[in-house]
């Protein structure tokens, strides 16, 4: 049986039912409002290392979270076993629960005109047809192809595919009640390269909703190949202050900081560098960041947010400037500002980005650090300090002249954001923010 059977599109109107029914043992049980999701996912995943087969999974998850609500008393319980039985004791233990809790003047559900009431296909399902013996050809072609690509290459850290489908139905007690399946596919490789004494190990992926759109699996272990022999003979540079070019794959990370900071939980408790920031200009002015939740076939589209509300495109930077918090409906009542229906984060994340290629933007960092793997977590969220480990490549004269290990990077997130130079038309799209390679004019580079 293929995932899609038991999971899919039309399994819909099941889980809509299911919903419907904890809606109303909520009521019946006396609670004021009720917000329930219910979902059921289903995946195969496969791993190969050194040509044999390590995994075989089949997995599959299903269950519900119900939030219930007595007055501005809130309590919340999820279950993984369905059933009359398994609702009706949820539900009570979320009464028992919220029973305790101190009333929030916040608290509640969205305002019933704000409830999605248009659900256009987002064109969010894609399922593949894929056996596990396929997959496992699949994985072991991968890695084969990593191996043959350079005699450098003597290890494997595995190569997998995998492919998930899912359902999620969102209701509430203002009647709304929709939901909507999607599809996610993925093929793997990590490699060992060695020589003269010294290892590294380096990646590639890809991933989409649609496998047919996916790079094929020979192309990808030869990618992780390629990246892997070039990290060989790795070395630290001296401490300096230099322009540092982010890889595309790695550049999604910066603008994922920049929306934590301006998430409304971290605005509302004063923990953010961008307390108060709205209005002020953060970037260069040629910079935007905008959101399209109901992009076709987004990795994160949908038409409505984790409270239910329309979801719809916005801009959060603007010529620079930072024109929106991304609020749910209680952190926007918390600050006294309407929901931007951004309850589970931003979807769909595009940034401006110019005509230069990664090799253009080289040229016009002409010397510098192009980094292409950090480590740790190494920002201060309060105060915009920013430091991780980082390898990659040094750069002088506009071309790659050897790799790099065991440094630092370091400076702040205000700083780093104002000093970006450039951003490069090589877009990872792999991701819910979609940016290319970031040039940032200078920053600490700490080595030996």
């Amino acid at each position: 049986m293929s995932l899609s059977e038991s999971v899919g599109p039309q399994v819909i109107p099941e889980l809509k039912s299911q919903v419907e029914k904890i809606l109303a043992a909520a009521k019946q049980q006396g609670a004021s409002a009720c917000e329930v999701a219910v979902s059921v996912q289903q995946g195969l995943s496969t791993s190969v290392r050194q040509r044999e087969v390590e995994t075989v999974e089949f997995n599959r998850d299903q269950g519900f979270s119900i939030t219930v609500y007595k007055g501005q008393q809130k309590g919340s319980a999820s279950t993984t076993v369905v059933g009359d039985d398994a609702i009706a004791k949820t539900v009570a233990a979320a009464l028992a629960i919220a029973k305790y809790a101190s009333p929030d003047e916040f608290s509640g559900l969205a305002d019933k005109e704000l409830m999605a009431t248009d659900f256009p296909d987002l064109d969010l399902w894609h399922p593949w047809d894929l056996t596990p013996a396929q997959a496992i050809e699949m994985a072991l072609e991968c890695e084969a192809a990593a191996f043959d690509a350079d005699p450098r290459i003597t290890n494997a850290d595995g190569s997998s595919v995998n492919s998930d489908v899912g359902c999620t139905v969102y209701g509430n007690s203002h009647g709304l009640v929709a939901g909507h399946a999607g599809t996610r596919h993925s093929i793997s490789c990590v490699m060992i390269a060695e020589a003269e004494g010294q290892m590294q190990r380096d990646y590639w992926y890809d991933y989409g909703r649609r496998a047919d759109l996916l790079n094929d699996a020979a192309s990808i272990g030869r990618r992780a190949a390629q990246r892997t022999v070039s990290r060989l003979g790795a070395r630290s540079v001296p401490t300096c202050d230099v322009p540092v070019l982010f890889a595309a794959e790695l550049a999604g990370g910066l603008f994922g900081s920049l929306l934590g900071a301006i998430a409304g939980g971290n605005q509302y408790r004063n923990s953010s560098f961008l307390v108060g920031a709205l209005g002020q200009k953060l970037f260069p002015e040629w910079f935007s960041l905008d959101e399209r939740p109901l992009l076709q076939g987004g990795l994160a589209s949908s038409a409505f947010d984790g409270d239910g509300l329309a979801t719809y495109a916005k801009h959060f930077i603007a010529e620079g400037e930072l024109v929106n918090y991304m609020l749910s409906t209680y952190s926007g009542r918390k600050l006294g500002m309407p929901s931007t229906a951004n309850s589970g984060g931003a979807r769909n994340v595009f940034v401006t980005h110019g005509n230069d290629d990664q090799a253009a933007l080289l040229k016009k960092m002409d010397r510098g650090l192009l980094v292409t793997e950090l480590m740790g977590q190494g920002l201060n969220m309060v105060t915009g300090d920013y430091s991780r480990g980082a390898g990659g490549y040094w750069v002088e004269n506009g071309e790659i002249q050897f790799p790099v290990q065991e440094v630092t990077i370091a400076g702040n997130m205000r700083d780093m954001f104002q000093q970006i130079v450039a951003i490069g038309n090589d877009l990872d799209r792999r991701g819910s923010v979609c940016t290319g390679s970031v040039l940032i004019e200078r920053m600490k580079v700490a080595g030996s």
